[in-house]
């Protein structure tokens, strides 16, 4: 089968109630990161405003933030804590056509569906077959494929191969994830061990639980990820092949981190703003064994982009073995534009790698 992306169809602005709806009301911003009382919060799904007698769709959108209008009568999705004095926020509290404001439900047809409750015994060979035909779409018309990682996903051998060839045929174009996951996979390049077990047979070795504190030490005295692989020592890893295919990776710290690794942005809404910068590119995220960077990344991502005047979806894919992880994503889109996938997601990314590079 060949992928295609589903259409989008605008409302019929033409409609007298959209006519004759108001322009929306507008409060200015009088201190920064404070919106103006009666602020109008944005949903998952894609919402017009009126301004001047027209309606406007932003570029893309993103859940409960603030909604602004710019000087060229655009609207910019903006979170609330990067508002600044002087911004125009749409004011309202009901997505009301009365109030200047319209959301979308019914714009794109025939989406991902999700049912509330997916389980391990669920079939999901359909969701498999329609992943790699758009995955395979994506790397052919320029997409933005956005992984989301927890450190499960490299305690294995063959899982840190396949994810090495996936990056490397151009199905991985950014990466999401936390300390723990790029150090146990530096870890597994340098003294094949993770979390002090052998990466393939997963024995214990002598002192491992050293191990990850050493690569640590080790990335730490070379002053970047990047001057340490430079040094030759880690012989390979889903990181490695990141680096040296120029893959952006953003590593969002925790309270909790041993080191950590250089890069790790310590402070949250830096760590925000940079997943944000990759979720504003993203056309297709797939999230795995991580709860904590899932919802996050599921709530910063727009569901739709407007793409050389085209307005077209945001996919996203949610994979744990954890039935309570990929509803709480699921949940956390509103079920909109969401695939859930309960399995181990080892055998998901093996299975992926075998089917497309």
């Amino acid at each position: 089968m060949s992928f295609k992306l589903p259409k989008f169809t605008p409302p019929d602005f033409t409609e007298e109630i959209f006519v004759k709806a108001p322009n929306v009301k507008i409060g200015e911003v009088e201190k920064e990161g404070v919106a103006p009382k009666n602020f109008f919060m944005t949903s998952i799904h894609p919402e017009y405003f009126k301004i001047k007698g027209k309606w406007i769709l932003p570029t893309q959108n993103s859940m409960d933030c603030a909604a602004v209008v710019r000087d060229d009568n655009t609207v910019e999705v903006v979170e609330f804590r990067n508002l600044r004095v002087g911004d125009r926020v749409v004011l309202g509290r009901t997505a009301d056509i009365n109030e200047g404001i319209h959301k979308h439900i019914n714009g794109f047809h025939s989406l991902p569906k999700v049912k509330r409750r997916r389980s391990v015994e669920s079939s999901f060979t359909k969701d498999y077959n329609e992943l790699y035909e758009l995955l395979k779409y994506e790397k052919e018309n320029n997409g933005h494929i956005v992984w989301v990682l927890g450190p499960a996903v490299i305690f294995d051998h063959d899982t840190r191969v396949a994810l090495s060839k996936l990056a490397e045929n151009g199905y991985v174009n950014g990466l999401l994830a936390g300390n723990a996951m790029a150090t146990h996979d530096l870890e597994g390049g340098l003294l094949q061990t993770a979390l002090g077990q052998n990466i393939y047979t997963q024995e214990s070795v002598l002192l491992g639980h050293y191990n990850h504190l050493d690569l640590l030490n080790e990335a730490r005295r070379a002053g970047s990820t990047e001057n340490l692989l430079a040094e030759g020592n880690v012989k390979d890893g889903f990181i490695k092949t990141c680096v040296e295919k120029n893959i952006p990776i953003v590593l969002a710290g925790s309270i909790r981190d041993d080191g950590p690794l250089p890069e790790v942005y310590k402070e949250g809404t830096s760590a925000l703003d940079a997943m944000k910068e990759q979720t504003n590119k993203a056309t297709v995220i797939i999230c795995l064994a991580t709860v904590l960077h899932s919802v996050a990344t599921a709530h910063l991502a727009s569901t739709y982009r407007v793409q050389n005047d085209e307005v077209r979806p945001l996919y996203m894919y949610s994979v744990d073995i954890a039935e309570y992880a990929v509803n709480k994503v699921a949940i956390s889109r509103e079920f909109v534009g969401v695939k859930t996938i309960v399995t181990n997601v080892q055998d998901f990314v093996v299975n992926l790698q075998r089917n497309l590079a």
